[in-house]
């Protein structure tokens, strides 16, 4: 019996979550939320892209959409530049007895010891009084710094260091609230964006770092992040808007997870908005971008993730694969206790029931 869902956000994550659950015969779709008056009254399949009726009009009413009684809501509404809305909303849904995967907040892939208590109790609260589970996920953080680095780490003898790099040219991501309001993209090198804020990185990425230990079971010690940025040598123009010369166009932070002094664990990101920007920093395996996981021990292991798309470039690919890693998890989170499960605690999500063959030839 397909299992009753209901999307909440129909953004850059969103769309693509949407049109699977359009098109997935393993869910019903039952109610869309999206954030603006614009969507609202417009039909599920026409905001998926899709040439299809479904009779599902999309509303700006949460409780509407929970009043649809899904057993999961996909939460892909952007929660960086609205954390205590999303929040709410996620005690909302899950006080209510729906279950949430979803792509944001991201601490929430794992945030024990990444959070402040006062914000993580009312989430696991409302999980236990709705008998419902919440799980958070997607690329990074995601599968590119959980599943797979913990899946090399088993064929392991010795461990010394895991480190999980995203390097990625963010030209095409057509985002100006991420791009310039919460990186600082375009900005001036003096102004200081809400990512790199003291212990925001940690907060953000911190989740990795904590789940990475957690599954090599060692306590960290601390917590720490350092990034550089470096301008734009021109004017230049991307997907989400100006980069003016001087401007911020290169992102380089690492969030370590330290053990005796020794980064047990890191995090790093390598983000430019030019394949020529800083040439001696660390370059894709693939023109555009790629996730690398490298593991020092015995054996170590150098392993590069490179994202390609039919319908788009490697920024389309990794939205398709943020939304298909949390909608293929639903099954799994409805069967969850309730709670916080995380990838150390479900079981492999496999890809059962999506095989489809070409019929393009």
């Amino acid at each position: 019996m397909a299992i009753p869902v209901a999307l909440i956000g129909t953004g850059n994550v969103g769309k693509p979550a949407l049109v699977q659950l359009i098109n997935d015969a393993r869910f019903e779709l039952t109610g869309v939320w999206v954030s603006s008056e614009a969507k609202a009254g417009k039909d599920a399949g026409e905001l998926a892209g899709l040439d299809v009726s479904t009779g599902i009009a999309a509303t700006t009413d949460l409780d509407a959409v929970i009043a649809t009684a899904p057993q999961c809501a996909v939460y892909t509404a952007l929660a960086d530049n609205r954390l205590p809305e999303a929040l709410e909303d996620y005690r909302r849904i899950l006080s209510a007895g729906v279950n949430v995967v979803g792509s944001s907040a991201v601490f929430l892939q794992y945030p024990w010891h990444v959070i402040p208590e006062d914000l993580l109790k009312p989430i696991e609260d409302a999980a236990q009084a709705g008998k419902s589970s919440i799980f958070v996920n997607g690329i990074d953080p995601g599968f590119a710094n959980d599943l797979l680095p913990l899946a090399l780490a088993g064929t392991c003898q010795s461990i010394e260091q895991i480190r999980c790099m995203e390097i990625i040219n963010y030209d095409t991501y057509d985002s100006a609230d991420v791009m310039f309001g919460v990186m600082g993209f375009g900005s001036p090198l003096d102004q200081t964006p809400m990512l790199l804020q003291p212990g925001v990185l940690s907060l953000a990425w911190g989740s990795v770092v904590r789940q990475l230990a957690a599954g090599l079971g060692v306590s960290l010690d601390e917590v720490t992040e350092n990034y550089i940025r470096e301008p734009a040598p021109e004017d230049f123009d991307i997907a989400s808007g100006h980069i003016t010369k001087g401007t911020a166009a290169a992102l380089r932070f690492e969030v370590r997870g330290m053990v005796d002094g020794h980064p047990a664990v890191v995090l790093e990101h390598v983000t430019r908005l030019r394949n020529d920007l800083c040439p001696d920093w660390p370059k894709p395996a693939r023109e555009g971008g790629s996730y690398r996981i490298e593991i020092t021990g015995e054996p170590s292991y150098a392993m590069d993730l490179c994202l390609s798309s039919r319908n788009g470039d490697h920024n389309h690919a990794g939205l398709v694969a943020t939304a298909a890693r949390v909608v293929n998890a639903i099954p799994a989170v409805v069967a969850a206790p309730p709670g916080v499960p995380t990838t150390l605690d479900l079981p492999l999500i496999t890809g059962k029931g999506l095989y489809a063959a070409d019929k393009s030839g």
